[in-house]
């Protein structure tokens, strides 16, 4: 694999090393690691692409992208409702 140099300022490249130092690795590894874990858009969305044929799937039913982007936020409501619950809790508890 050939290599490449990039510029940061010497902050940044002795935070970078402090931490690859950490998890005994090189500050090139460190950066592939973060990057890997770093999905460009349109890895996102092929990645959304393929989620959504997996759903419909699941379901059975030919639901349209649209469809899917109408749809309501139900992990947020949950975690909503979750919240909600936790602060319910403490407030009865003081």
């Amino acid at each position: 694999m050939t290599s490449t140099t990039i510029q940061v300022p010497r902050e940044t490249r002795d935070h970078l090393a402090e931490l690859a130092k950490e998890r005994g690795m090189s500050i090139g590894q460190l950066v592939e690691a973060l990057a890997a874990g770093q999905p460009t858009a349109a890895q996102r969305a092929e990645q959304l692409a393929a989620d959504r044929e997996v759903a419909r799937q699941v379901m059975g039913v030919d639901v349209s992208d649209e469809e899917f982007d109408q749809a309501p936020d139900i992990l947020g409501n949950i975690y909503k409702i979750a919240a909600d619950k936790v602060r319910a809790a403490r407030g009865s508890a003081a």
